[in-house]
């Protein structure tokens, strides 16, 4: 169950947990894949309650903290995170939109107040 609560509901996404979940099972566990392991390889994983990944974080906290949560234009987001504006615009925006964290706006890209308070549960690293 903790592996397709943080899948996003995405098959493959499933498939690769699972796999890095029975690897660090084998290893540093009993070979057996429980919720107290899953858990435990997921968060090494850094793959959090809700399905975000280390980028799904960097963007949402790049916005909140950078840009007083928005509205931030495409072409800054992709400079500032250093990655194309198609891979943002195809991978990481659909699920956080999906999932209510940003919204596209015609001024540009905002977070959402339940962004902001997950965000404020992470931890500081």
């Amino acid at each position: 169950m903790e592996i397709a609560r943080r899948c996003r509901g995405t098959p493959r996404i499933a498939n690769r947990l699972l796999k890095r979940v029975r690897d660090f099972a084998e290893v540093r566990g009993r070979g057996v894949i429980d919720s107290k392991t899953a858990h435990a390889a997921l968060d090494m994983l850094e793959v959090d309650e809700l399905g975000l990944d280390d980028m799904d974080r960097r963007l949402l906290s790049l916005i909140h903290n950078k840009f007083s949560g928005g509205p931030v234009g495409i072409e800054t987001l992709s400079a500032a995170l250093s990655e194309e504006t198609d891979t943002i615009e195809e991978v990481y925006e659909p699920f956080l939109i999906q999932e209510g964290l940003m919204q596209k706006t015609p001024r540009g890209r905002i977070i959402t107040d339940t962004a902001r308070e997950h965000l404020e549960k992470m931890p500081l690293v």
